[in-house]
C-alpha cells in the first residue's frame, strides 16, 4: 500500500512544484496547434494540390495493400524518431543554453499535429477527420502528455542548472535532481512503447477501413 501512495504523492509534489512550467508548456503546444492550422490555410493552390496528390498516391497504395513497409519496420522507425525527440530534450534540460530549443521543440510537435490534421480536413473532409481521428489521435493521446512531462522536467532542471552556477552562493547537490529527471525521461519512454505500437500495428489497419468505406 505503501508503494503507489508514495508514487502519487511524488507525482502530486512535481506537478506542484512545476505548475507554472506545466501551464506554460501547455499553453504553448496548443499555440503550436493553432498556428499549425493556420499554415493549412496560409499554403498557396499550387502546394496544396503538390502535397494532396503525394497523400492520395500513398492512401491508394496503402487500400490496395502495395505498401511495402512492415508493422516491424515501422514500429522501429516510429520507436527511434520518438526516442530521439525525447533523448534531445533531455540532453537540452542538461545544456546552460537548452532552454529555449525546449520550447522551440514543444511548439513544433503542436504545429505538427495542428498541420496534419487541419490539412487532412480541408482536402477530405468527413473521411479526412476520420482519417485523423484513427492516424493521429490515439498514440498522441500518449505522446502528448508524454512531451509534456518531460519538456517540463527538461524545463525545470535547466533552471536549476542556470540557478546553481549564476546565482552566488546557492551550493545544492545536482546528482540527485539529475537522477530524478533522468529516471523521469526513462519512465515516461516507456510509454512512447505504447504509441509506436500502436502507430505501427494499428493504426495502418484502421486507416485501411476508413478508407475503404467511402
Amino acid at each position: 500500500m505503501n508503494n503507489p501512495n508514495r508514487v502519487y504523492e511524488a507525482i502530486a509534489r512535481h506537478v506542484d512544484n512545476n505548475r507554472s512550467i506545466y501551464i506554460f508548456t501547455i499553453v504553448l503546444f496548443l499555440i503550436g496547434i493553432v498556428f499549425g492550422a493556420i499554415v493549412v490555410n496560409s499554403l498557396s493552390l499550387s502546394q496544396r494540390h503538390d502535397l494532396f496528390t503525394y497523400l492520395s498516391q500513398f492512401f491508394n497504395e496503402m487500400k490496395n495493400g502495395s505498401v511495402v513497409t512492415s508493422p516491424s519496420e515501422l514500429f522501429v522507425h516510429s520507436f527511434t524518431h520518438y526516442g530521439k525527440y525525447i533523448g534531445l530534450m533531455w540532453i537540452l534540460g542538461i545544456s546552460l543554453i537548452g532552454l529555449p530549443a525546449i520550447f522551440v521543440l514543444i511548439f513544433v510537435k503542436g504545429l505538427v499535429i495542428g498541420f496534419t490534421v487541419g490539412f487532412l480536413v480541408n482536402q477530405m473532409g468527413a473521411q479526412g477527420f476520420l482519417l485523423a481521428f484513427v492516424s493521429v489521435l490515439p498514440q498522441n493521446v500518449v505522446l502528448v502528455p508524454a512531451f509534456i512531462v518531460v519538456g517540463t522536467a527538461s524545463v525545470s532542471f535547466c533552471l536549476r542548472l542556470i540557478k546553481q552556477t549564476f546565482a552566488k552562493g546557492l551550493k545544492e547537490p545536482i546528482f540527485p535532481p539529475f537522477f530524478r529527471y533522468t529516471t523521469l525521461v526513462l519512465i515516461v519512454g516507456a510509454f512512447v512503447t505504447v504509441a509506436s505500437v500502436f502507430e505501427a500495428y494499428v493504426s495502418p489497419i484502421l486507416m485501411k477501413w476508413v478508407l475503404a468505406s467511402f
